[in-house]
């Protein structure tokens, strides 16, 4: 009997889903669902399709309906509309890469899961001051990387963070061994010519590496 995963309710226990989340970029929403299901085989729970396509929506949908293994949420949602459109298109978590107060407040409004966006104290602070202590570290390379985050977390040790703008392979560990970090999130479970090419083999095999990664 299959069982289908428990649906997260807050940013924290979406952060635990997976030591990483997939950051997918779809140019074709018909390319949703083997991808997806590529993922769950290689035992990463959880994927974030972006909406920096058209074929973002669909994408969502087609795999809340035919991928009940997999946790799919919205990422790169910008405003207001777009939180509540993916809700009702089937999304279970919603990530922004930023955090003006319309969007978050928009986002909390539906329910879902929420990874607000922060790169400075100042968004970090504003966040907490929501009850939002589960966050999204945006971009997380150019903005200081990981030894900013370790010098973060002596100031606001109670927020926990999610990593994501040029997490690498490479890098995840050094950002994973951080006391204040949880799961990164990257693209390079689901490289553009390996989905291109439907080299579903090749996006397991990278899932299994990174699932690998929770120890």
């Amino acid at each position: 009997m299959t069982t289908h995963p428990t649906i997260p309710t807050t940013g924290a226990e979406l952060m635990r889903v997976s030591p990483v989340i997939p950051v997918v970029v779809l140019h074709d929403a018909d390319a949703a669902v083997p991808l997806a299901q590529a993922l769950c085989r290689g035992g990463i729970g959880m994927i974030e399709v972006t909406l920096r396509t058209d074929a973002g929506m669909d994408a969502i949908e087609r795999i809340a309906a035919e991928v009940p293994d997999i946790i799919v949420g919205a990422g790169t949602v910008l405003d207001p509309a777009q939180a509540w459109e993916a809700a009702r298109r089937g999304a279970q978590f919603l990530v922004t890469p930023g955090s003006p107060g319309a969007l978050t407040d928009a986002a909390i409004g539906t329910g879902l899961a929420v990874l607000a966006g922060a790169s400075t104290l100042t968004e970090m602070m504003t966040l907490r001051e929501k009850g939002i202590l589960a966050q999204k570290f945006f971009p997380a390379e150019a903005a200081g990387g990981s030894r900013y985050l370790q010098a973060v977390h002596g100031p606001l040790p109670g927020l926990e963070f999610c990593p994501t703008g040029g997490v690498t392979a490479d890098n995840a560990g050094d950002y994973l061994a951080l006391p204040n970090v949880v799961c990164v999130g990257g693209s390079w479970l689901t490289p553009d010519d390996a989905v291109a090419e439907g080299d579903w083999d090749r996006i397991q095999q990278l899932a299994a590496e990174a699932a690998a990664l929770g120890g």
